[in-house]
């Protein structure tokens, strides 16, 4: 099973950080490659552009450890758990790291090259609110 992490410092405090990923659907604005995202409770279904759909299960979102945490598994994802921690490193700067680990390998790689997307839009986004 393969663990990646990516972070990025970024220019805004870590509540402006945490306010672009604590909404589930929230997911679409800042993750590339995913057009749609329903969210009903604890489930998200997202959607990519390539018209594939993977349900996921919300395992964390806590606005006090700025944590959030989804799993998803079907036939050709096993074990994925994503993570995203915001941390205030004071000065109205903070850090977004963003773990994945999944099965099968290669496609853990896959969806790890897209989270240096995802965080460099959530950074932007973020310094443009703060």
């Amino acid at each position: 099973m393969a663990s990646l992490r990516h972070e990025r410092r970024v220019g805004a405090p870590a509540d402006a950080v945490w306010a672009v990923v604590r909404d589930p659907a929230s997911i679409v604005d800042w993750f590339p490659g995913i057009v749609a995202a329903e969210v009903d409770g604890t489930r998200r279904r997202i959607t990519t552009a390539t018209g594939l759909t993977l349900d996921e299960e919300i395992v964390a979102n806590d606005d006090e450890q700025r944590r959030f945490a989804y799993r998803a598994s079907s036939p050709f994802v096993h074990n994925h758990l994503g993570t995203i921690d915001v941390i205030d490193l004071g000065g109205g700067e903070s850090l977004c790291v963003y773990s994945t680990t999944c099965e099968p390998d290669t496609l853990a790689l896959l969806i790890a090259g897209g989270t240096v997307g995802a965080l460099e839009e959530i950074a932007r986004r973020a310094e443009a609110s703060a």
